[in-house]
């Protein structure tokens, strides 16, 4: 296949590429910097620069990181139209290409389930909420929407946590080696979690699996609640995970974005996925952290 990716020199993007690459795909990474491209894919830093052969798939990852700063109103718009400006753009480009791509994945978040607190599973038929985190997904979906050619198979690709060798789990890992991790808040908040490995092998499913379609929370199957989390990462790296972060504290800290990000999460399970028959091969968290803190 002609692949184009967006996002493509990123966390997920760049091992997404590796796979894609192995698998004898031809890739086309559209970014601002490509010496940041992986060897053997195509850089390209316009897309008027794309080759005239046909592109089968697209598959939009770009956007600002959501946790890297607090959430001032210029950050906001930056996460904003680094996902739905790009998304339209992106669009416009389609649109006016000869031969539409046979499936288009685009990024989004489970933040697209919002700040509801409790218990109950949350699936890919839930609806949003008026949260930042919650809007923005919903925005970023409907670009892809537009964007997406009518004759074109959409998924909507509704990111957990993703653990990796990067992202939010490097930003946890050393304090939690240094003895100083614990839970955030309440402890209680979801944390619905996916190791990277599966993640990459879900994109490469949905982009191989034609019944695959709509919204695809990514996901494992068996999310935790952030003390079980911290407990399991203390574990994992041999260190106590006691010492919490008062919820006083990250709203002191991070403002709006500690409330949606770290105090607020739901329990979010890969109901599409498992349904397509997706092979997951770490669905629990303890051996997804004992993979990932022994490479």
């Amino acid at each position: 296949m002609n692949i184009l990716i967006t996002g493509g020199t990123g966390f997920i993007g760049t091992p997404l590429t590796q796979r894609l690459l192995a698998n004898n795909h031809n890739v086309t990474v559209w970014c601002r910097n490509p010496s940041r491209v992986v060897p053997g894919a195509t850089a390209v830093t316009s897309l008027e620069d794309v080759a005239d052969a046909p592109i089968d798939a697209v598959i939009n990852l770009a956007g600002a990181g959501i946790a890297d700063q607090r959430w001032s109103p210029s950050r906001k718009a930056l996460i904003r139209d680094s996902r739905i400006g790009l998304t339209d753009t992106l669009g416009a480009w389609l649109a006016a290409r000869e031969t539409p791509p046979s499936v288009f994945i685009s990024g989004s978040a489970i933040g697209f389930y919002g700040l509801q607190p409790g218990d109950d599973p949350i699936t890919e038929s839930e609806s949003g909420d008026s949260s930042f985190s919650s809007t923005l997904c919903q925005d970023w979906e409907a670009a892809a929407t537009r964007a997406c050619p009518e004759s074109t198979r959409l998924c909507l690709l509704r990111t957990g946590i993703v653990l990796g060798d990067g992202g939010a789990l490097a930003k946890m890992r050393t304090p939690f080696s240094l003895g100083l991790g614990g839970p955030v808040g309440s402890g209680q908040q979801w944390m619905p979690w996916i190791h990277i490995d599966d993640m990459i092998a879900l994109i490469v499913h949905l982009l191989d699996d034609e019944r695959a379609t709509g919204p695809v929370n990514a996901t494992a199957p068996t999310p935790v609640t952030s003390a079980e989390f911290a407990a399991a990462l203390g574990r994992a790296l041999k260190r106590p995970a006691v010492l919490p972060m008062p919820a006083l504290a990250v709203k002191a800290l991070f403002g709006q974005m500690g409330e949606e990000l770290l105090l607020s999460g739901r329990r979010v399970l890969p109901a599409t996925a498992t349904a397509l028959g997706f092979p997951f091969q770490f669905t629990t968290l303890e051996p997804a952290l004992a993979d990932l803190c022994s490479r």
